[in-house]
């Protein structure tokens, strides 16, 4: 890698890093509350929550079969088999079990509790299911034939104490750990919960986060395009992205360029926001109407004006893609705002390195899960990679783990939406280096 001379003078340029820092300085994870478990699932759990019972909470069968008494069986084969008397059913939910005496079975389903007297479970295919035939393939269903729970039935095998018995808590016990907090509700999360018994569980709620693009040439897919217009894939991609990083959603449909439409609609928007976030209308262009709307232009570092109630920065950052970015609260609540630039890749770009850890951050993660995982990996490229002085640069990028190497996707325009849907990683030129040339090792942000 070469280096290059530091940044010349002019308006100060953010760091990636400072900027990040100061967005989640703002953020505060949210308020825990109640919910049903099924409302639960995605969000990140705020105590400890331990075993009320042990799991299973008593022996019980994991197969269908019988329940014997191993003395019973000891010696059994198909030539010589163990014939035993069947003292009745026992099925899943049972209350009352027939005790299994010396030369007794009793037909057990599975999950069902182990009978007294009985030591273990013989499978139904190790005998003749009572049929006085060969080896059985299944049970007779208990409401056809009832005779099945009675009569004899001959053991072709023999089997060792606890054989196919689920013994009591040896999947969890009394006053065990279940879900340690800070732990992500998914689906096995939920399941264990409801095993043991727990119908709501006190977490962080998942944020919801209100995504609307701006710009008067944004069609809506499906809709024919005219002269002069494109479709909105911004605000599709990143309330995909918000959902991915565990958020709910809400996807708002491109705003014409005015800023008191704008405006409006963002304070319409706030009451089922924890998060805003806008893409477009953060640069210098005359119709940048998030920057218009939101602040007055000023001097200095970074505009900024409160409003109604809060305050938005908007700020260039010595990154590429992504220079332009706006951040900072509004509304009463004040609610945090993080306003995008408008090109496709920037926007991604942007909403990776700053909205996904600010989504993490509301949902209460510890720092080590808010932002993406990285790896350095070996460039795997025909040519050396170009990167603009003093900016830290983010590359679409395909990462192979079984080499460890990275190879380029697309150029690096920021308006290459095809090469961002074929990329797995950005590859992150730093700030001081202007070529990576084949072979180097560089970092790469693994993205999905």
């Amino acid at each position: 890698m070469s280096s290059s001379a530091p940044q010349g003078t002019g308006h100060r340029l953010w760091s990636v890093d400072e900027h990040l820092a100061d967005v989640l300085a703002a953020v505060r994870p949210l308020e825990p509350i109640e919910l049903q478990l099924l409302d639960a699932q995605g969000c990140v759990l705020v105590e400890d929550v331990t075993v009320p019972v042990a799991l299973p909470p008593f022996d019980n069968s994991s197969m269908d079969g019988y329940a014997v008494r191993t003395a019973d069986v000891q010696g059994a084969s198909e030539e010589f088999p163990a014939v035993l008397a069947v003292v009745g059913d026992v099925a899943a939910g049972s209350g009352e079990l027939p005790a299994v005496g010396p030369g007794q079975a009793a037909r057990i389903m599975t999950g069902a509790p182990l009978p007294p007297g009985a030591e273990a479970v013989v499978p139904v295919e190790w005998t003749d299911g009572g049929t006085g035939g060969g080896a059985a393939t299944g049970m007779s269903p208990a409401s056809a034939a009832p005779e099945r729970a009675s009569g004899e039935v001959r053991v072709h095998r023999a089997a060792e104490a606890r054989a196919h018995v689920r013994s009591r808590g040896s999947d969890v016990q009394a006053g065990d750990l279940a879900l340690a907090a800070g732990t992500v509700l998914g689906p096995p999360q939920i399941a264990l919960l409801a095993a043991i018994g727990r119908g709501t569980v006190r977490v962080r709620p998942r944020p919801r986060v209100v995504v609307l693009s701006t710009g008067s040439e944004l069609v809506q897919p499906g809709e024919p395009l005219t002269a002069g217009t494109i479709y909105d894939s911004n605000s599709f991609a990143l309330a995909a992205a918000a959902r991915d990083a565990g958020a709910i959603a809400y996807r708002v449909g491109a705003v014409a360029d005015d800023a008191d439409t704008l405006r409006s609609t963002i304070e319409d928007q706030l009451i089922r926001a924890d998060l805003l976030v806008t893409t477009g209308g953060v640069s210098v262009g005359a119709y940048d109407v998030v920057k218009e709307a939101l602040s007055a232009v000023g001097s200095g570092d970074a505009d900024a004006e409160d409003v109604d109630g809060g305050k938005v920065d908007f700020r260039k950052l010595a990154m590429q893609p992504g220079k332009p970015q706006g951040f900072g609260t509004i509304g009463p609540d004040h609610t945090p705002l993080l306003a995008l630039p408008g090109n496709p890749v920037s926007s991604y770009v942007s909403f990776e390195l700053f909205v996904r850890p600010a989504i993490r951050t509301l949902m209460g993660l510890p720092e080590s899960q808010v932002r993406r995982p990285s790896v350095r990996a070996v460039l795997k490229a025909d040519t050396a990679l170009g990167s603009p002085a003093g900016r830290r640069q983010f590359l679409r990028g395909a990462y192979d783990a079984e080499s460890g190497t990275v190879s380029p996707v697309g150029g690096s325009g920021s308006h290459l939406i095809a090469a961002l849907a074929h990329a797995d990683s950005l590859m992150v030129v730093p700030e001081d280096v202007t070529s990576v040339e084949p072979g180097a090792e560089l970092e790469v942000v693994l993205l999905g």
